[in-house]
């Protein structure tokens, strides 16, 4: 029998501890050392254990969609596609007929937001992802209820906009991208998928709205603060502010539009859009958007906020899904998205996350913007947009970080409240976080998704110690 010295003994001891059997098999380590005889003492300390705060791998499917479903079991919980009645509070099963008193009955977030635009995408996403149908249905019944609604309410509310009363009154009278722009972007793309839901008035209210009807400034770009109606100019906060929000309120669906129509003019707004937001408001030094823009102003409130910065870089990715390649705009609109997510890539924490303002280290890590970057990242790189061995890894550690913050009942911590915009940083730095804010569960969804569908086509493992891109899978 062959017996190891003592030293040799220690040492395959120590190999065998720092190498556990859990390890990806395609891991690689460290040559062994050409010298021969005994090991210094330093021989191994490069693959001590660490004790990474965020899990330091690519999570597989089966994790992912565990993930995922606590969130979905949680929000099919919360968010009932039914009518009750305002005054009783009994049920309306009938909702082809308008009721005075018929509201939606109330649950922890709104079915007609622009978060729950968001959150219909990311349902549909992850029923793309995992293959479980309840994702669509949830979707299905909740547009099925908002399309039934609008057929009953919509004449009663054309017939009196300021007494009439609808469930979803805010939809069918529009006052700001943020009451129609990401549910039209969330019914075009189910559409496009093959859903039988009736769009079409809720469409046409929506995109009608979002080309025609939103206040821009005079070279076409969305804005806020526009006329008031009474000779006066609204303050959002001041007349002519540019919100980078609206950079995803109202560009995907310019461009789904152009999808569902097959007109080119809408092609041609939502290009349009990327470049005019991205020439008064992206830093190229910096490779981040500021959030709010004052046209006139010699000087502008450069605070970079990480939520909006998401709904810049996620409307970018939704544009490029349905610009066609051959649109003179497609590769203005793809160099743009590759700067960001190059700026983005510089400033992602050791934990995964982003801070909430992207650039100053002293405020908190922000969910929801995390969440967004992994989503635009991992579809960045699943398209072809951005290399896989440079993204990959990121936009999985970003996946983990996300990930973690995901109670064990489907809440979502960590997730900054609605936000206006300001011109100093204590106004973001202070802002709360509340599970119960909706801008972080759709993005959570959409996420978990893509990155399931980077795992499926690409793999990511230890390559001596570091979590690296593999190889594509057959």
């Amino acid at each position: 029998m062959h017996f190891l010295k003592p030293r040799q003994t220690l040492m395959a001891i120590l190999v065998a501890g720092l190498f556990p059997l859990s390890l990806n098999a395609s891991a690689q380590h460290a040559p062994p050392p050409q010298e021969k005889g005994p090991a210094p003492a330093d021989a191994m300390l490069h693959a001590l254990e660490v004790k990474y705060p965020t899990p330091y791998r690519a999570m597989d499917a089966a994790e992912i969609k565990t993930v995922l479903d606590r969130v979905f079991t949680y929000l099919e919980r919360t968010t009932p596609a039914e009518l009750i009645d305002k005054t009783t509070g009994a049920a309306i099963t009938d909702a082809a007929t308008a009721n005075p008193n018929a509201v939606l009955k109330p649950g922890d977030f709104r079915l007609n937001s622009y978060e729950w635009g968001v959150t219909y995408i990311g349902m549909l996403a992850a029923a793309q992802a995992t293959g479980d149908a309840r994702y669509q249905d949830y979707v299905t019944r909740r547009h099925t209820l908002l399309s039934q609604l609008t057929k009953a309410y919509l004449p009663v509310v054309r017939a009196d906009t300021a007494n009439s009363h609808a469930p979803i009154k805010g939809f069918l009278n529009p006052h700001a991208l943020d009451d129609v722009g990401a549910l039209c972007h969330s019914f075009m793309k189910s559409k496009v998928a093959g859903s039988k839901v009736d769009y079409s008035q809720m469409i046409g209210i929506c995109g009608d709205f979002v080309t025609n009807k939103e206040y821009r400034l005079k070279d076409g770009t969305l804005a806020r603060g526009g006329p008031d109606g009474k000779g006066g100019r609204k303050m959002r906060p001041l007349p002519d502010t540019l919100w980078l929000d609206d950079m995803f309120m109202g560009v995907p669906t310019m461009a789904y539009l152009g999808k569902t129509t097959g007109d080119t003019k809408y092609y041609d707004d939502a290009v349009r859009q990327v470049q005019q937001f991205s020439k008064r408001m992206f830093n190229p030094k910096l490779g981040i958007y500021m959030h709010g823009y004052v046209e006139g102003m010699r000087d502008h409130p450069e605070l970079r906020w990480a939520r909006a910065n998401g709904w810049a870089v996620m409307s970018m990715v939704e544009v490029l899904e349905v610009l066609p390649k051959t649109h003179k705009g497609y590769n203005v609109v793809l160099e743009q998205l590759r700067a960001h997510i190059r700026g983005l890539a510089s400033y992602q924490s050791r934990d995964g996350f982003w801070h909430q303002l992207i650039d100053r280290n002293d405020t908190y890590q922000e969910t929801s913007a995390t969440a967004i970057y992994s989503y635009a990242i991992a579809r960045a790189v699943n398209r072809g947009y951005v290399d896989a061995a440079m993204y990959g890894p990121m936009a999985n550690l970003a996946w983990n970080a996300v990930a973690s913050k995901v109670k064990q009942n489907g809440e979502i911590e960590g997730i900054c409240v609605g936000t206006g915009m300001a011109f100093d940083p204590a106004f973001y730095a202070y802002r709360p976080t509340s599970v119960k804010a909706a801008h972080g569960y759709g993005p959570t969804l959409l996420a978990g998704a893509e990155i399931i569908e980077m795992n499926k086509k690409f793999k990511f493992g230890l390559n001596d110690s570091g979590l690296m891109f593999q190889g594509g899978r057959d």
